[in-house]
């Protein structure tokens, strides 16, 4: 496991900086999560694993703007967020679908919250894009009652992107899908955004899953007063595949790592730091930035990593 790091850098050049972020819902009980700081890069995709209740769900929604945090922001190209935009697309684990419009309504719908002055024609045949885009050419006039699960979903994600967000936030989308949809419709989700270089912020607890689809995979600890405890860097090559990337021993690597955490370190960062007694807002915690599987064993403490896949560099 190798460890690399630079000097720092402002995360106000960054796409979004998430700076000291901490969620309490009673002031008589410890925060869901405290001190939360991480910056993304334009075009990069990252999975947030950890165990339920550390607060992954509630960082999305904050992202979203769809909660507010108790202390600290989110910057989005250098404006912080206020409430909810078009600029961010959001996929709930539930598809969310309005059950009374067709699958090409349900989409045009959202085109025209985002271009109000498009004409009809234009706003179906923009839709119409992202339709087949999905693998849903065909249904366009079916009503979410006569869709599959696997196939609801699809028009949520359509829906996301027709609306051309700047950045995909993704709650477990794939969760209640069968094994096999959901092998489906993450090749689908990873060639559109291949080819459209989307930012993408998804929450899992798949570890194929993050190690398939994303460029590095943040680690929270348990909650209560959860926080980042190391970024992975996915180090596969970028061009790996479902069906062929176990056979990459790095692979293997990556994965026992991140299941280690799970089930074994994030209890005793838990242990260590979540017991305390609640006495004020604490300096921020060190994030790891560590590459499992690489030469030399140790991980040095970084304050936020930043940058894009294989060349993601440490911030000391």
């Amino acid at each position: 496991m190798s460890t690399k790091s630079n000097s720092q850098t402002s995360g106000a050049t960054s796409f979004v900086s998430v700076e000291g972020l901490t969620k309490r819902y009673r002031d008589d009980l410890p925060p869901v999560f405290e001190n939360v700081s991480f910056t993304i890069e334009q075009g990069e995709f990252i999975c947030v694993i950890g165990h339920s209740g550390c607060g992954k769900s509630t960082i999305l929604n904050v992202l979203a703007g769809l909660e507010r945090p108790s202390e600290g922001h989110v910057i989005v190209r250098n404006r912080e967020i206020s409430g909810p935009g078009l600029d961010r697309g959001v996929v709930f684990q539930n598809h969310a679908l309005l059950p009374w419009m067709t699958v090409e309504g349900n989409i045009a719908f959202a085109v025209r919250s985002r271009y109000p002055d498009w004409t009809r024609e234009r706003i179906i045949a923009h839709g119409a894009r992202f339709i087949e885009m999905v693998g849903l050419k065909g249904a366009e006039k079916k009503k979410p009652s006569e869709l599959s699960g696997g196939m609801k979903q699809r028009v949520g994600i359509a829906r996301a992107f027709a609306i051309e967000p700047r950045m995909l936030l993704l709650d477990e989308p794939f969760g209640a899908l069968d094994a096999l949809t959901r092998g489906v419709i993450q090749d689908e989700l990873l060639k559109i955004c291949t080819a459209t270089q989307q930012t993408v912020f998804m929450i899992t607890h798949d570890v194929d899953e993050a190690i398939l689809l994303s460029n590095k995979i943040m680690l929270m600890s348990n909650g209560p007063r959860a926080r980042i405890a190391e970024i992975v860097v996915n180090t596969l090559p970028a061009n790996r595949q479902r069906e062929t990337m176990h056979h990459d021993p790095q692979f293997y690597r990556i994965r026992n790592y991140l299941v280690d955490f799970l089930v074994r370190r994030s209890k005793e960062l838990s242990a260590t730091h979540g017991d305390r007694p609640d006495t004020g807002r604490v300096a921020a915690a060190a994030t790891r930035l560590v590459y499992p599987g690489l030469d030399d064993g140790a991980a040095a403490p970084v304050a936020v990593a930043r940058a894009a896949g294989p060349n993601l560099k440490a911030i000391a």
